[in-house]
């Protein structure tokens, strides 16, 4: 991927988390919230974000994905905005903020399919509640650009143990350029 390619994700991932703020929804979500939902404990505050659908332009489907499907993808490894796969950890909080065509109906069904299935693991110790927010706004693209238009899409922050691969990899990075002392 290019860098062009990496800032289109992360625009889409910066807009989702702040378009509560900006346009009006059904079941709004304020960032003070992210925080309050999100980290258990202080020391515990590191996130994982996904974004789905990913889809881009050249390869754009003509029938549009449903709140299940897209719901199902941002779990996904591909999804995810950081290196790990989710599926090794466990989730401690999960707020998943969807945009456009999406009905609180269609959320709660997706939810409650993703609980009733055990695709997802959460700690013993906190309660596998969902933090879900609703924004009416479809998300926009850049006009030519290499992500398709989409309908709907959703956008995940988790607070997963998942992370720790992210951290052991960079530890072993820096004690090999250490270790040559880079």
């Amino acid at each position: 991927p290019t860098y062009t390619n990496l800032n289109s994700l992360i625009s889409q991932v910066i807009s989702s988390l702040t378009a509560s703020l900006r346009f009006d929804g059904a079941l709004n979500v304020d960032v003070t919230e992210f925080q309050t939902n999100l980290v258990p404990y202080p020391r515990i505050h590191f996130m994982l974000s996904s974004y789905a659908p990913i889809i881009s332009a050249e390869k754009a489907y003509h029938e549009q994905l449903s709140v299940a499907e897209i719901t199902n993808s941002v779990f996904e490894p591909a999804s995810m905005m950081v290196k790990c796969d989710p599926r090794h950890g466990k989730y401690m909080a999960c707020c998943l903020m969807y945009r456009g065509d999406v009905v609180p109906k269609d959320v709660n069904a997706a939810v409650a399919t993703i609980k009733t299935k055990r695709t997802i693991q959460f700690v013993d110790w906190c309660p596998t509640g969902f933090k879900c927010g609703i924004n009416y706004q479809p998300p926009t693209v850049v006009p030519g650009g290499d992500l398709a238009k989409v309908m709907r899409a959703v956008c995940m922050i988790s607070n997963s143990t998942a992370i720790a691969e992210v951290f052991s990899r960079l530890d072993h990075k820096f004690d090999l350029m250490y270790a040559k002392r880079a």
